[in-house]
């Protein structure tokens, strides 16, 4: 038995093997229990299920792969919000059209209003290009070996090989997606609040000193 343990040991040491048990308690509430299904095999994995909405890895999964969603929306609304602002006025002169963003430079949103201003042909090209991704997705969760999110689009080949890296891309992924997430609902609120436009209450975010 001892000579077992210390095999087990030996090999352990040699070759980084992790023996440590899962934590009981959740890395981001430690006063509450980790829930079972959250295992902290997935990115960004730090237990955080107080609503106890995540009962299965099916469950974990749906709705892994509802985040990863809204975090790419998000991240591209985090940056498409704010250039909108800056340059639409500028776009439509040029293009001889009426600008989308109102008079105090707010983008058209669900708060803001001016939704309605924005072309049936864009809001047609954005559902297409939706039930496409969603067309891929469904055909992507029938592999066995399927990640949430992972849609083999990878055009300038920068997806690492190497697993560890993978999971730091991953985890890199899934922060800044959250992180998004915060920023475009604080975009929206502040607007519709302060009813000015974020580029022109926070100027030096948005408006370079030269």
């Amino acid at each position: 038995m001892m000579k077992n343990t210390a095999l087990i040991l030996f090999v352990a040491i040699k070759y980084g093997f992790a023996l440590t048990a899962i934590s009981p308690k959740s890395q981001s509430l430690p006063f509450l229990k980790r829930p079972d299904a959250l295992t902290g095999a997935l990115a960004g994995d730090v237990g955080f299920d107080p609503l106890g909405f995540s009962k299965t890895e099916a469950d974990l999964m749906k709705y892994r792969e509802a985040e990863i969603k809204h975090s790419r929306l998000a991240m591209l609304a985090a940056v498409g919000w704010p250039l909108s602002e800056l340059f639409d006025r500028k776009i439509a002169s040029v293009l001889g059209l009426s600008p989308a963003i109102d008079v105090t430079d707010r983008a058209p949103s669900l708060l803001n209003g001016g939704l309605e201003n924005i072309s049936s042909i864009y809001w047609g090209f954005i559902i297409g290009v939706a039930a496409a991704i969603e067309l891929a997705g469904f055909k992507n969760r029938m592999k066995p070996d399927y990640l949430p999110g992972d849609y083999g689009f990878d055009p300038l080949n920068l997806y690492p090989k190497d697993s560890e890296k993978r999971k730091n891309m991953q985890l890199a992924e899934i922060k800044h997606g959250r992180l998004a997430m915060i920023s475009i609902v604080a975009f929206s609120m502040q607007e519709a609040v302060s009813k000015v436009g974020v580029v022109d209450e926070t100027p030096f975010f948005f408006h370079p000193y030269f």
